[in-house]
């Protein structure tokens, strides 16, 4: 049987105390903490825990994300969420692979007016309950702005196409909204790009999931080449670094690091001063970069052999 959802659940370390009064001013950061910080100062004295409870404000935005993602069951979500009192704005759940469709769907009855929904890499979530929870929303005429889906599986075009209707953005806006693929962080799961949703289908495998346009002028001005060019990130190679698509005689360039580079970036790049070969900005920070220049990882172990 599982333990009723307390912070002491989350945060064994950190127990409960009979300290004395807080300062005043402890009070005016609790709006400025993240979740796992508000957890713990419940555990502080009881004077803060009451406040932080009973200020439905602190609750109206919640962002649960990794390590703490893991450790959110059913009974820890809706735990969290009852301190919104039914106000709850927005909801942001991080690989919180142990929510299921059951929970959601209890969230949003409970909160009616939620604005964003982001439920990316929580695997035990299925379409149809997420669609089932954002119907949920139209119904009690809700205003859902903003959805993030990326990392969710199994997702089809007629799941898409019913969320799209139910969301409260107009279509034509939505259409031309360029979405450009800017490293990594362009696959983060809570990317807020403006797009009422983040994926789409894309025209080359038609599967759903992050569709991304060019960012080459060449590409841009050319209507055909434009839409050639759009795709999701496993049908068409894009450089690390500016985004643009990558010809396939550009594909075999080496590089420093594990990301595919177009030629005129592989030329501006900084190089490794063994190899010569680029690095991308990302990960040429976590190299031993100086002013005289950096040593790849590869070339650094070779030398340790």
């Amino acid at each position: 049987m599982e333990t009723a959802p307390t912070a002491e659940n989350l945060f064994p370390n950190i127990s409960a105390g009979d300290a004395a009064e807080p300062h005043r001013a402890l009070f005016f950061v609790l709006g400025y903490l993240r979740l796992p910080e508000l957890l713990a100062f419940r555990q502080v004295c009881r004077d803060i825990s009451d406040e932080i409870s009973a200020n439905e404000t602190l609750w109206r935005h919640i962002i649960v994300e990794p390590p703490l993602s893991t450790k959110i069951r059913d009974d820890f979500l809706l735990w969290i969420t009852s301190f919104a009192r039914g106000n709850l704005k927005s909801l942001v759940l991080m690989r919180c692979w142990r929510v299921t469709d059951a929970s959601l769907l209890h969230v949003v009855d409970q909160n009616p007016y939620i604005t964003k929904l982001c439920i990316p890499g929580c695997t035990a979530l299925t379409a149809d309950g997420v669609v089932r929870a954002v119907m949920r929303l139209a119904e009690h005429k809700g205003h859902l702005e903003c959805l993030r889906l990326n990392g969710l599986c199994n997702i089809k075009r007629e799941h898409l196409n019913v969320l799209k209707s139910l969301l409260c953005k107009n279509k034509q806006q939505e259409a031309f909204h360029a979405s450009f693929y800017s490293g990594w962080s362009s696959l983060a799961l809570d990317s807020d790009d403006g797009r009422p949703i983040d994926v789409d289908i894309c025209p080359k495998c038609k599967n759903v999931g992050m569709v991304f346009d060019c960012t080459r002028e060449e590409c841009r001005t050319m209507r055909n080449r434009w839409s050639q060019c759009r795709g999701c990130f496993f049908c068409i190679a894009r450089c690390e670094e500016c985004g643009g698509c990558v010809d396939e005689d550009e594909l075999g360039e080496d590089t420093a690091c594990p990301h595919v580079l177009c030629a005129g970036c592989w030329l501006q790049l900084p190089k490794c001063d063994t190899c010569n070969r680029p690095c991308c900005k990302q990960d040429l920070n976590a190299q031993a970069l100086s002013s005289a220049g950096f040593v790849c990882d590869q070339c650094r172990d070779s030398e340790l052999l």
